[in-house]
């Protein structure tokens, strides 16, 4: 059996504390981090030829703090100031906190759901009248358009980013043993810096069903697939892997 030497993960590299940096120092493993993708913002040019007027929306849906960060940058942009009376309705309690970089929280109208986008389902049945924007990437989940579809409510999507490959060209991908997906982008990143990729003996680990499905598409052959039952996390997916491996 083929030890795994070196992983390459595709994301930034962790804090002090991560469970990586454990199986790394564990199973005396190198593993390097870097992000295959990374998120560009559009400009108030490209908001306007979606047709979108930020001054004709009441409420904003927001899915992440990305979309957070954009949305405000593009109101600054364009001189909006927004309104306090605006309604917020957020993915989660954690990206509703978020507002508080760019608004003072209090006293404003927030509302969050537990951590599906179907959760909010609820509050778009609450506050029917509003009319919504929805701030996102050029990937949108369909669960999000279901959901919405579902509520009746007024929205309008406007692409405010987008996330693109980076630049890997100074990466020997050949180096890794292993390297490990979190999303269908991050395998479109490598077919696009590593065009004569072959997998031959890299293993190839992903996270989540879209990552798998990207994967296959690509022609690779997944070793390591997370979350599943036993192991919801990739690191705990990746220690079990190698410690059967390394047996």
């Amino acid at each position: 059996m083929m030890r795994i030497k070196s992983i390459l993960v595709s994301q930034p590299a962790p804090s002090e504390s991560s469970p990586y940096l454990d199986i790394a120092k564990k199973e005396k493993i190198k593993i390097d981090f870097r992000p295959f993708i990374h998120v560009e913002g559009v400009d108030n040019k490209e908001l306007r030829t979606q047709k979108i007027d930020l001054t004709q929306y009441t409420g904003i849906i927001f899915t992440s703090k990305n979309a957070i960060d954009h949305y405000f940058r593009l109101a600054e942009e364009l001189r909006f100031a927004v309104p306090d009376t605006m309604r917020y309705i957020c993915q989660s309690e954690a990206i509703a906190n978020y507002l508080q970089k760019h608004i003072v929280y209090r006293k404003r109208k927030i509302s969050f759901g537990e951590k599906n986008f179907s959760d909010l389902l609820p509050l778009f049945k609450k506050f029917p009248t509003e009319k919504y924007l929805l701030p996102s990437s050029d990937v949108l989940s369909p669960d999000i358009v279901k959901t919405m579809e579902a509520s009746n409510a007024d929205w309008t999507r406007a692409i405010m980013y987008r996330t693109v490959c980076s630049d890997l060209t100074d990466i020997n991908i050949k180096d890794y043993d292993m390297l490990i997906f979190f999303s269908p982008q991050g395998i479109k990143s490598l077919q696009q810096n590593f065009p004569d990729f072959k997998q031959d003996e890299t293993k190839i680990g992903v996270f989540g069903n879209t990552t798998l499905a990207a994967a296959e598409e690509a022609g690779l052959k997944v070793d390591l697939m997370a979350p599943t039952k036993e192991t919801p996390s990739m690191t705990m997916a990746l220690e079990k892997y190698i410690k059967v491996l390394h047996k």
